[in-house]
């Protein structure tokens, strides 16, 4: 069992994250800013109110556990995104780093993913035009700030390019790793549940296979 502090617990990734990992028997604190969207409960889950964003509270609410698992979004609706992602999430790691804990795993984008030599997702023209500053953010944080973090062991995992938008979720338990390209399957599609992108995440809390990297997952 892992003692885990999972930030964006309400969301659409997190929830899936919480799910995965109570069902596995691990302990949980959910950091969220509105208790009242975790509808789940269960012996091994801590629901509190705090702002992760502020280092010193999840310095504090992190000491001691064995890893950090963040899904932080201030949400594609938020005109701000842009600003606020690049802004708030070098104080999640330096809150991770001022806790002590073991390690940081962050649920990434799929934007600076490669889709052929020198060319990334997030350039290639397919993305809707409502969805770049989230993606663009989420890309230049990894780039510029977290490639360059000596001081925490960090994992950042991109999920396929459509996580859970072109059918119904199911968890299959089943997925294929990859590193820096974006992964295909046989009809050119690059997809992976948000239940499955769960499995693998508590996976790679389990294994420890990634250090200071980031992977993705498809089918």
């Amino acid at each position: 069992m892992k003692k885990i502090v999972l930030i964006g617990a309400s969301g659409y990734a997190g929830s899936a994250i919480l799910r995965e990992a109570l069902n596995r028997g691990h302990e949980v604190t959910a950091v969220v800013r509105n208790p009242e969207k975790i509808a789940l409960t269960d012996a091994n889950l801590t629901v509190v109110k705090a702002d992760a964003t502020n280092p010193a509270t999840l310095a504090e609410i992190a000491r001691g556990k064995d890893a950090i698992i963040s899904a932080y979004n201030p949400g594609w609706a938020n005109p701000h995104m842009y600003e606020e992602t690049l802004e708030n999430y070098p104080k999640i790691v330096e809150g991770a780093k001022q806790s002590g804990v073991g390690r940081l795993l962050i649920v990434g984008g799929a934007g600076t993913l490669f889709v052929k030599p020198g060319l990334r997702l997030v350039d290639s023209g397919v993305l809707p035009e409502a969805w770049l500053p989230g993606v663009k953010s989420l890309g230049e944080f990894f780039l510029n700030t977290l490639s360059k973090e000596q001081d925490i062991d960090w994992v950042f995992f991109s999920p396929a390019g459509n996580l859970g938008n072109l059918q119904p979720g199911t968890r299959t338990g089943k997925y294929r790793l990859g590193k820096d390209d974006l992964l295909v399957d046989e009809k050119g599609e690059s997809f992976i549940s948000v239940e499955d992108y769960a499995v693998a995440m508590i996976d790679e809390l389990e294994q420890e296979n990634h250090h200071r990297e980031r992977f993705t997952a498809a089918y």
